[in-house]
């Protein structure tokens, strides 16, 4: 059984949702061929090939991409059984069948594949329309990326004091116990998380590190979701690699909750830790049932500083409750909490997104002001009651796609988006303030990649 597993977009990564279901498929006996089309063109004779193609779908853009991608693989094999599998596929199950594809996976997809190869060696060779969201507790395998293009194809970690260093990427746990509003992981997991065995996962680290990861990213929704497991893990991880780095994911909620680990992170050589702190108003973070407010964020800011550790805070900066006042005063808080440097610019200019599924749809506010459905978009329009803010969004990403197409800095960045929001036309040019001084940067680490959705 020939399978070709298709990646499109993971953040410039070397896609975990490839080498781990390939694990699976290969132990089964299938012939896997893994392609990334982040950074390799699709190789059609393998498409041609395949009794199976399946599309790993983890998030907003690579599904939009995957999409686009389908009809030049229906193409090249009409006879191909179509998959899509991962965080955004059943949540557009509906638009997917439409396009033809046959098999919907989410959850936990690596059994599911399996079964899938499994019923079309058995001479199940007609396209019948299948799916499954499973949260089955699995025994997971080592995930298998032989096949994949070279971790130096990916995105690196900019240390901020030194060389680029060669990132690899792993998963700890998946799904996640909360149930915020915005999250596309709740209407698939619905406050249920699966632990990756510790074993799988540092066998999985040893084998990157062998290929020259200095650098290792959990991709874990939320590393504290299961505290102890996380923390034995680390420890294992920095007794084995006393020279590697690492980052991880945690919510506010967590950071403050399990503030007596984050000493042990540091010590065991986390740079850095993402944080979806999403907004500094009070009433946004209750819409979205985020679990802490502004001042916990503040909190936590301080609470880094004093550790040592870095924080870098994402956000979603354009919300249907977004006003002019207030992203200003996101923008002064971030001089104020001398976070400029910390925030990718990207991050300023964020829109929600309301895919189907999401659990903002259950509230009467959302409702009356959402526009409909848009099938290639994969989410439901919107529009701020402000058209001017509307109107900032655009111009704020435009700036931050030009500044960092021409190499700049996130300050200078920041500076542009400064002098754009203060320079709305309802304000006087004598009221346009000037940005005030900041701080000289520090040696910041980031992931050269832009956090997109």
């Amino acid at each position: 059984m020939k399978v070709v597993l298709l990646s499109t977009y993971d953040l410039g990564r070397q896609p975990f949702g490839l080498a781990s279901p390939a694990a699976w498929l290969r132990r089964a006996g299938a012939e896997v061929t893994c392609l990334d089309l982040a950074v390799d063109k699709l190789d059609e004779a393998r498409i041609r090939a395949a009794d199976l193609v399946a599309f790993h779908v983890p998030m907003h853009t690579a599904t939009r991409i995957s999409v686009g991608v389908l009809g030049r693989v229906k193409a090249l094999n009409p006879a191909a059984r179509l998959c899509f599998y991962g965080l955004y596929a059943p949540v557009n199950e509906v638009y997917l069948r439409g396009l033809g594809v046959h098999t919907v996976l989410g959850g936990e997809f690596e059994k599911g594949l399996v079964d899938l190869v499994g019923s079309l060696e058995n001479g199940d060779k007609t396209p019948r329309q299948e799916s499954c969201v499973s949260l089955e507790k699995l025994r997971f395998v080592v995930p298998d990326r032989r096949g994949l293009p070279d971790l130096t194809r990916y995105a690196g970690l900019n240390p901020g004091n030194g060389p680029v260093r060669t990132v690899g990427y792993t998963e700890a746990s998946r799904g996640c116990k909360h149930l915020c509003r915005h999250c596309p992981i709740v209407p698939v997991y619905r406050g249920a998380f699966r632990v990756v065995q510790p074993d799988v996962v540092l066998e999985d680290i040893r084998r990157q590190t062998t290929a020259g990861a200095r650098h290792v990213t959990f991709g874990d929704p939320d590393f504290f979701n299961g505290v102890g497991h996380a923390i034995r893990l680390v420890e294992a991880f920095h007794a084995e690699h006393p020279d590697l780095t690492y980052d991880v994911t945690i919510k506010v909620e967590h950071l403050l909750k399990h503030a007596a680990h984050l000493a042990t992170l540091r010590e065991t050589g986390c740079l850095f830790v993402t944080s979806a702190v999403e907004s500094i108003d009070d009433r946004v973070l209750r819409i979205f049932e985020k679990g802490h407010t502004r001042e916990d964020f503040i909190r936590v800011v301080h609470l880094f500083r004093e550790i040592g550790l870095h924080l870098n805070p994402t956000f979603v900066t354009f919300t249907p409750w977004t006003s002019l006042e207030g992203y200003r005063a996101l923008l002064s808080s971030l001089i104020d909490l001398e976070l400029v440097d910390r925030v990718s610019p990207v991050q300023l200019a964020i829109r929600l997104l309301i895919p189907a599924g999401s659990r903002l749809l259950e509230l009467p506010e959302v409702e009356q002001i959402v526009d409909g459905f848009e099938e290639a978009a994969l989410s439901y329009t919107w529009r701020n009651k402000d058209p001017r803010v509307d109107e900032l969004q655009r111009v704020v990403l435009d700036l931050v796609k030009r500044g960092e197409a021409r190499g700049e800095t996130r300050r200078q960045i920041f500076a542009r988006v400064w002098r754009a929001v203060h320079g709305a036309k309802e304000m006087a040019d004598e009221d346009v303030p000037a940005l005030p001084i900041l701080p000289s940067p520090a040696a910041i680490p980031f992931l050269t990649e832009p956090w997109y959705c």
